[in-house]
């Protein structure tokens, strides 16, 4: 239970004073009854709230964009390790969010969550070729075979086969890879198989998402806009593989 108030802050609806408006003009409806009292206690679970007609409450689709940090395993409940969804703002604990793929515990940055089903197994399938784009830092200094080997796609030592990937040079122990797959630890493994063990990585970017200003361990819903540009699957990078 919380709020009323706080919740519509939590839900976008406006800040603190704003919200007080919204009240007393009689805009939000809980249950389709009109509330002024933003002291009121609510499960937003368990009742329908909306701002002139339009629901905020109960099980209403969400997409969230984190800046993971390192250290939070991408789980939604872990008995003896921090989980990303420790990082997430408690006022969106009642929207049933799950992580899109995952990140593992040392790589930072772009992590989506939605409730979504649908969006959730478009992102993650290889078919829709959703591309992701990492940043890393390791040892040696990727050259022309390294990036015609990534092209063609890698056969790992465990005979994993990869998918064409881009492997974009940056200097000495910088790399920019790109992948449309999310095999268990991947990019870590794809470097490490040309002979650059992974210092540090960071994934910056999903379809046309990027991070853009977000802090780290931050998070923010995404706009319709950017939603529907994940829904539509449209790319930063263009369209067909052209590696």
């Amino acid at each position: 239970m919380e709020r009323l108030d706080k919740f519509l802050c939590g839900a976008g609806a406006g800040t603190r004073s704003q919200v007080k408006l919204l009240l007393k003009a009689g805009r939000v409806t809980v249950d389709g009854a009109v509330e002024k009292d933003g002291s009121r206690k609510v499960d937003p679970a368990a009742v329908e709230i909306a701002l002139d007609g339009q629901t905020l409450g109960g099980m209403r689709r969400a997409v969230v964009m984190l800046n993971k940090p390192a250290g939070f395993i991408t789980a939604t409940e872990d008995d003896s390790q921090a989980t990303v969804m420790e990082l997430l703002p408690p006022q969106w604990k009642h929207l049933d969010l799950k992580p899109v793929g995952r990140l593992d515990k040392d790589t930072e940055g772009l992590l989506l969550f939605t409730n979504d089903g649908e969006l959730l197994h478009r992102l993650i399938t290889p078919k829709k070729e959703v591309r992701k784009v990492y940043y890393a830092r390791h040892e040696g200094w990727a050259g022309e075979e390294d990036v015609r080997a990534f092209a063609q796609g890698l056969t790992l030592g465990d005979g994993t086969r990869c998918l064409p990937a881009r492997l974009e040079p940056l200097g000495p122990g910088e790399s920019l890879v790109t992948v449309c797959e999310g095999k268990y630890h991947q990019v870590r493994r794809m470097l490490a198989s040309r002979g650059m063990p992974v210092t540090y990585l960071e994934r910056r970017q999903e379809g046309a998402l990027t991070l853009g200003n977000l802090p780290r361990g931050q998070a923010r819903e995404l706009t319709g806009g950017e939603i529907q540009a994940l829904e539509a699957g449209e790319d930063a990078g263009g369209g067909e593989n052209d590696w």
